[in-house]
């Protein structure tokens, strides 16, 4: 195998939540979370919501053909404050599992979507090292 240093991936678009009740799923992703609607078509399954820099496209995926596999991996949303955004977000019922996280570089506190989707509140407050 051989391999290239030419760069091919230059960004991600937008990311593919499944639900089984759209109304519900917007209902949060606008309401409770607060996030701009750009593109609703319930008639097609599907709303997507933009967070500055991803797209989250909320589906109903066996209307697309696709299976309904719910995202376990938490997408890390950005806030500027955690404790902040937490407390916001539990007055508005949302229900996160355990304390918020501190690892040594960022703070987390997760939670999910009415799917069952693995979501969690994210801001790092020291710098990102990377490989050179």
């Amino acid at each position: 195998m051989t391999t290239s240093t030419t760069q091919i991936v230059t960004g991600v678009d937008f990311i593919g939540l499944p639900t089984r009740d759209l109304e519900r799923a917007v209902q949060f992703y606008g309401d409770a979370l607060g996030l701009p609607r750009s593109v609703y078509m319930p008639d097609r399954g599907f709303a997507e919501f933009e967070t500055g820099n991803l797209t989250i496209n909320i589906m109903n995926a066996t209307k697309m053909g696709l299976q309904h596999n719910v995202f376990q991996s938490p997408l890390a949303l950005h806030v500027d404050d955690v404790a902040a955004a937490r407390e916001l977000l539990e007055s508005r019922g949302v229900e996160f599992a355990g304390d918020t996280f501190d690892t040594g570089v960022c703070h987390m506190a997760f939670f999910s979507d009415p799917d069952g989707n693995s979501l969690m509140l994210h801001h790092r407050y020291k710098p990102r090292a990377t490989d050179a």
